[in-house]
């Protein structure tokens, strides 16, 4: 359907109306705002807050490493500098930073009201900041984690690291991980299912498609962490030897979980950035970006390779000859994508006309520094290249001319480009030319010796050297250059902080840029939803802003007397259904604090008091998506003159059930993490099971395979039934508490027949991977019966109905993620030793 802009008059009072609904609260009660340009305002003040951290850390340790001989700190106190640093920057800044920016620019960007899951986003950064906070703080107490950021064991391992120390780092990043998770959540479905009509998937911005691949990337990749980090803590915990090699573990098998997440981060981290770059070079030099479809192909491109990569920081650890040459040769070929993106970039420059100021500058730092660091990327690629550079400051200088260079350049550039948004006002230029002086040149100046520095055999996380070695002046230089750094981040943060402070006044355009965040808007976002009809629509459509402000295109009130935006289908952006979105809640605050309480607590052993913090989580959880799952009375609205649209979907069309096919898309890859350990610890097992060890009886795993099917198939009869039929609430989630016990009775009898074998997970790395199986299916089994409880609750309070019935089909996907998870659990240590015999 194609709307025509609405020529009329707007009725009296409408603009207030859409005010009142959309206000933030103020004074303290503030923190319970849900508006995704508030939350993405302090999700970026505070990632920056850990840039300078983390920065001060690699101060002290540059101080520590400009003479040789030095003894400012001690190697414990390095150690957990270096952690720390590493930690933070890739954990605390790097990924939390570019989510930030996506979830305040993407809702006007896209033309939306605000994202699908405001209260998601809320929950995502008070959970990332309460935990980073506490997180940070070990420092100051001697408990910082000090083997370093990828925490190899058998270094972290209990005989090793026996203090608490390793604990922090694994259950504090495991929920940090989580965080970022429901962030991608929330930018997938709101890429996907609430642009502007017309936005079709060919005229979103570059930007928006950055964020969409790393949305994806993250649900893909996050997941082998948080299963590695599970593994890492039990061992620690309960004496699971699922890297120790003299009980049948192997420590390769935490970098391969390890890395399989931690090189696409590398990507994660990348591709918003040189989204960042395609939206503001084309506006920087006054002509549309060159190759934006093949940009848009290239992102895509990198996204793939780059989870063929996992091994490229395993070279050295005694893989075969053909895995290191596939891998190896994926090195290589995701400098292509890459490539294609820079000669775009190049072109665009070619064509327009290049303004000399500061955005454009770091624009044009970017360019120099990443190209310089890919092409040392592309020698680490090279087998004996990376034997004799490995572990060595080469590889240091690499990763940050990539990491600095790719990341941090864009996001300054992004900072002097997008702050008006803010309050109206710019950054000052005068001082953004010694910004710009002082980063660049302190950059080369400090990282560039440290190649040098490798090459000449330093090796990386040493606290000290020995005089005479020729390592004296290139850490000379290095330190002076971080001093240097430091002073342009000073600067700019004062810049910053004189610029948020002065008064509100509208912002304009600038810039004179193409894309729909530079239209005036309010709490509320834009004034009314535009219809679309190119990828740069301020240029294509000049009268569009003026259009939308005047309250001319869709949605200009509000519907239902809620907040509301609309749902388009993600292909083409038709228009397809109104959703009511919640409004500000204390609930995503305090569900965050159980959260970051109940693992930080748990750490430390205080269980009883963690457990308490738990448990005000999942009830502020529950009573969150109580509230949420409420449909208004009317089943349609009017969202533009005499076109009418439903209220709410379900299924298919329903934003809320395809964020929960993402997570249990999330779910199931955790699980493959954990099936993939036990393969790898069966494969190096001298039989399957080890001696010692036995498989449970056979009619006992079949019939637990049997209760997880019957209780799947229980809860998808009762769906269909709910679909097909007008039933009471009571009866519709009847028959879910049968299917619950059903999941319990079949749980059960699969525990009971691996203890009847002799299970003993502290004997052996196989036991201990079953065990480990057996804890997932445990802990869903667990979420089942709560899943029961509260459908029956919402069908007892006549919350379920075949109009409201998002519970319910969003339980019954977890549902059937849970069983399926119980059957391969059950079925899988006899497959692999029928297979293995």
């Amino acid at each position: 359907m194609t709307p025509l802009p609405n020529p009329l008059p707007r009725p009296p009072g409408e603009l207030e109306r859409l005010a009142d609904v959309w206000m933030l609260p103020r004074g303290w009660r503030s923190m319970s705002a849900v508006n995704n340009t508030f939350i993405g305002k302090l999700y970026i003040g505070t990632a920056f807050i850990f840039l300078l951290l983390a920065g001060v850390l690699a101060l002290v340790m540059r101080a520590q490493l400009a003479l040789p001989d030095a003894d400012l700190v001690g190697p414990r106190t390095y150690d957990q500098l270096f952690t720390m640093h590493g930690t933070v920057m890739m954990f605390l800044f790097a990924v939390p930073v570019v989510e930030a920016v996506a979830v305040y620019l993407l809702p006007n960007m896209l033309g939306a009201r605000d994202l699908p899951f405001p209260r998601l986003s809320a929950y995502a950064y008070w959970a990332y900041a309460f935990g980073g906070f506490a997180f940070f703080c070990t420092i100051f107490v001697g408990l910082a984690p000090e083997g370093g950021w990828f925490m190899y064991p058998p270094l972290t391992s209990r005989a090793h690291s026996p203090g608490l120390n390793a604990d922090f780092w694994l259950l504090g990043i495991g929920f940090i991980e989580i965080s970022a998770i429901a962030g991608a959540i929330e930018l997938i479905i709101g890429l996907l299912m609430t642009r502007a009509p017309g936005m079709t998937l060919a005229r979103m911005p570059v930007y928006a498609w950055a964020m969409l691949v790393v949305g994806l990337m993250i649900v893909f990749a996050f997941p082998a962490m948080i299963a590695g980090t599970a593994l890492l803590e039990m061992e620690r915990a309960f004496d699971w030897p699922f890297f120790n090699a003299s009980r049948g573990g192997d420590p390769l098998l935490w970098q391969h979980l390890f890395w399989f997440f931690g090189h696409p981060e590398v990507y994660i981290i990348f591709l918003p950035a040189a989204g960042m770059v395609s939206a503001i070079l084309p506006v920087a030099v006054g002509t549309p970006l060159a190759g934006h479809r093949a940009v848009v192909h290239a992102l895509f491109a990198v996204a793939l390779i780059s989870f063929a990569l996992w091994a490229h920081h395993m070279f050295t650890a005694g893989l075969g000859s053909l895995s290191l040459s596939f891998v190896s040769a994926a090195s290589l070929a995701v400098a292509i994508p890459g490539g294609v993106q820079v000669f775009a970039w190049i072109a665009t420059l070619w064509r327009g006309r290049v303004r000399p100021d500061t955005q454009t500058l770091f624009l044009l730092g970017f360019l120099f520094t990443f190209v310089a660091g890919g092409l040392t990327g592309v020698m680490v690629a090279v087998l004996p290249f990376n034997w004799q550079a490995h572990d060595s400051y080469f590889i240091v200088a690499h990763l940050h001319y990539v990491l600095i260079g790719g990341v941090v350049f864009p996001l300054f550039a992004a900072l002097y480009h997008w702050l008006p948004l803010g309050n109206g006002h710019r950054l000052d230029e005068r001082l953004g030319r010694w910004v710009f002086g002082l980063v660049f040149g302190g950059f080369h100046l400090g990282f560039f010796p440290m190649h040098i520095a490798g090459v000449l055999g330093m090796p990386r996380r040493v606290y000290t050297y020995p005089a005479g070695l020729g390592w004296e002046l290139p850490n000379l230089l290095s330190s002076a250059g971080a001093l240097v750094i430091a002073a342009g981040v000073a600067l700019l943060a004062v810049d910053v902080v004189r610029t948020v402070r002065r008064p509100q006044r509208p912002h304009g355009n600038p810039w004179r840029a193409a894309t729909l965040e530079w239209v005036p808007s309010d709490t509320y976002g834009l004034r009314s939803i535009p219809q679309v009809a190119h990828h740069d629509p301020l240029w294509h459509q000049p009268a569009l802003a003026e259009e939308i402000v005047r309250g001319e295109h869709w949605l200009p009130g509000t519907a239902t007397g809620r907040r509301e935006t609309l749902i388009t289908s993600p292909r083409r952006a038709a228009l397809r259904h109104l959703i009511v979105l919640p409004g500000p809640s204390w609930l995503p605050v305090l569900a965050a604090l159980g959260t970051a309480g109940f693992f930080l607590l748990l750490t430390v052993q205080w269980v009883w008091t963690a457990h308490a913090f738990g448990l005000v989580a999942v009830a502020c959880t529950i009573a969150w998506l109580w509230q949420t799952d409420r449909l208004p009375g009317v089943p349609s609205a009017v969202v533009g003159e005499g076109v009418q649209v439903p209220v709410g979907a379900v299924l298919l069309a329903s934003h809320s059930w395809w964020a929960t096919v993402i997570l249990v898309i999330v779910d199931m890859t955790v699980f493959a993490s954990m099936v993939f350990a036990h393969l790898h610890v069966s494969m190096q097992a001298v039989s399957c099971p080890p001696p010692g060890a036995a498989l449970p009886e056979t009619r006992s795993v079949a019939g637990a395979a049997v209760g997880f099917v019957l209780s799947a198939a229980l809860v998808a009869w009762r769906a269909r039934r709910l679909r097909t039929q007008v039933l009471d609430g009571w009866r519709a989630a009847a028959l879910l508490v049968p299917a619950a016990a059903l999941a319990v009775g079949a749980f059960a009898l699969l525990l009971q027949a691996h203890v009847a074998a002799g299970l003993a997970p502290r004997a052996d790395a196989w036991s201990a991977t079953v065990a480990a199986l057996l804890s997932v299916v445990g802990l869903h089994v667990a979420l089942l019966a709560t899943f029961a409880a509260y459908l029956v609750a919402r069908g007892a309070a006549g919350l379920l109905t075949p109009r409201q019935r998002a519970s319910f089909d969003n339980c019954a996907l977890l549902w059937w993620c849970a069983c399926a998870q119980g059957v391969v659990a059950a079925l899988l240590p006899h497959a692999l030793s029928w297979g293995m015999a």
